[in-house]
């Protein structure tokens, strides 16, 4: 890689949630290791202000996030990509444009906190942070910087299915 960094790009629909609070995680606690940007096929027209007061509820900036469509990453001046990540089973299945550098490509399934049911909406918003911090914690926890492009996606994929099944353990 020719970056100090690795460059994570966090993917779901409507770039407004789920792919928003990942990447604010990985900036945060990546620190500098990690430039993670967000994007979406059918990005909203703002970021969901629960997603927005959850992240600064757990003390994170929020400043300067905004929705933004994956075309961007794809533009001849945009960043290589080393990583990307689906966060929403609708992105992942979608064809996705062509990213400059070779990322690999890895799907993290997370509920989208927006669709619960207004009473139930600050419990589900806690729940996809939790969620995506202990992905982003194990994922930073791995030599990224060493790894090749297999074991990165096998590392990437083994994260999100352990945790899917301690998340059906305490369900």
């Amino acid at each position: 890689m020719a970056n100090s960094h690795v460059n994570v790009l966090i993917l779901c629909t409507g770039n407004s949630c789920r792919s928003i609070i990942a990447e604010v995680l990985f900036n945060e606690l990546g620190r500098g290791r990690v430039q993670a940007f967000s994007a979406g096929s059918h990005p909203a027209t703002a970021v969901n202000p629960a997603a927005l007061q959850k992240l600064q509820s757990a003390g994170h900036e929020t400043h300067g996030l905004s929705s933004k469509s994956w075309d961007v990453f794809s533009a001849a001046d945009a960043p290589g990509i080393d990583i990307v990540v689906t966060v929403c089973d609708n992105a992942a299945g979608e064809a996705c444009p062509l990213w400059r550098g070779s990322p690999v490509t890895v799907h993290w399934g997370i509920a989208d906190p927006a669709d619960a049911e207004p009473d139930d909406a600050a419990d589900a918003f806690e729940l996809a942070y939790q969620q995506l911090r202990r992905r982003v914690e194990q994922t930073l926890e791995l030599p990224l910087e060493s790894f090749d492009v297999r074991y990165r996606k096998d590392a990437l994929q083994r994260i999100h299915e352990a945790e899917c099944t301690k998340e059906s353990l305490r369900g």
